[in-house]
């Protein structure tokens, strides 16, 4: 759903980029208590990720598609505002590079596509999993269940956006209408990816999952007279610090998939439209789409501009972009990092040494 130009006047847009800027400013400071040495390379990888995810459009009604937000999957994974980073830099890359999603709309894709959906999914998943026993079973409901509200939670953000600011005079209801329900259908495919991505990586690494940390493992129970009740405190033994393990193996493996992702399966991707341009194209909010800014970029559409053979040239776009992606995304996440380990925000065993 990524807005292109000349759908939102200048002042929302404006006004839209002035809060997405906020929220980025936000989630930097809020990405410095998530990220520590192992997490920061796999939020990087995550945006990749995203990327490659994102280029997957998958059917979901007569001649309309969808593919992946990931806000939600990003949320559950690294934490809810370096969701929003992961988010913002994938953004921006297909906007500057990619021609997808208008380059004075990036403030309102930002926080139509990468706030809203965080927001509204990492709300929900942290309700259902404290109401759900605390299983990676309920868990990955948890995320699919979040994912799936996340994505027409987005679609009506943007309908506010368009009342409030939209360049074409359409009934907002119309538009509600038909946003809300195409991407209701859209939720279902962000909700099965999501669950399967989040249920996979339980299986594997529960420790790298950010939206489950301290909460899988169940109390301690005791059978009396053939019920079963809470432990008491002091009969628990203490359980050792687990040991660190290495998240290379992970890393390439997630960074694999997305390559081949983004470079082999895109190209069976469907070429309908998405959600957003479906209902542009049917309720006439895309009267006043204007020329992309990057439209003459070499990588527009998804396809290096000197390769004649569509597959190869979208298989070699799509590795590039993961490429870019995930290099931008280490980079920034590592420089965050970096700042909480400076003096005033270094640990207190660091403090005292």
């Amino acid at each position: 759903m990524h807005v292109p130009d000349g759908f939102i006047d200048a002042p929302v847009s404006v006004a839209a980029g002035v809060f997405a800027a906020g929220a980025v400013a936000v989630s930097l400071r809020g990405a410095r208590r998530e990220l520590d040495e192992r997490t920061a390379p796999l939020a990087g990888l995550v945006a990749a990720f995203i990327f490659a995810v994102q280029m997957l459009n998958f059917p979901v009604a007569a001649g309309t598609s969808g593919h992946l937000m990931g806000g939600a999957l990003a949320a559950i994974l690294v934490g809810p505002c370096t969701a929003v980073l992961c988010l913002s830099v994938v953004l921006l890359l297909q906007g500057i590079f990619f021609a997808d999603g208008g380059l004075t709309a990036l403030g309102v894709n930002i926080t139509v596509m990468g706030v809203v959906t965080v927001v509204v999914a990492y709300a929900v998943f942290r309700l259902l999993t404290g109401l759900l026993p605390r299983t990676r079973r309920s868990a990955t409901a948890s995320a699919f269940v979040a994912a799936l509200a996340s994505v027409p939670a987005s679609a009506a953000a943007f309908t506010l956006l368009y009342w409030i600011g939209g360049t074409t005079d359409i009934p907002i209801g119309k538009v509600f209408t038909a946003m809300v329900g195409v991407h209701v259908l859209i939720g279902i495919g962000e909700a099965v990816i999501t669950a399967l991505t989040v249920g996979a990586v339980l299986a594997v690494r529960p420790d790298l999952v950010h939206g489950v940390q301290g909460s899988l493992a169940a109390p301690l129970k005791l059978r009396i007279d053939g019920e079963l009740v809470d432990a008491p405190a002091a009969t628990r033994d203490p359980e050792p610090a687990p040991a660190r393990r290495s998240t290379r193996g992970f890393w390439i493996t997630g960074l694999v998939s997305a390559f081949l992702l983004a470079g082999f399966v895109s190209f069976y991707a469907s070429a309908n439209p998405d959600g957003l341009e479906r209902v542009a194209a049917d309720q006439g909010i895309d009267e006043k789409v204007e020329e992309h800014g990057a439209a003459d970029s070499p990588l527009a559409d998804y396809g290096v501009g000197d390769i004649a053979n569509a597959r190869l040239s979208g298989g070699l776009a799509g590795v590039i972009g993961v490429s870019a992606t995930v290099v931008v995304g280490t980079g920034v996440f590592w420089v965050i990092r970096r700042r909480k380990e400076e003096p005033g925000d270094a640990p207190r065993d660091h403090e005292n040494a």
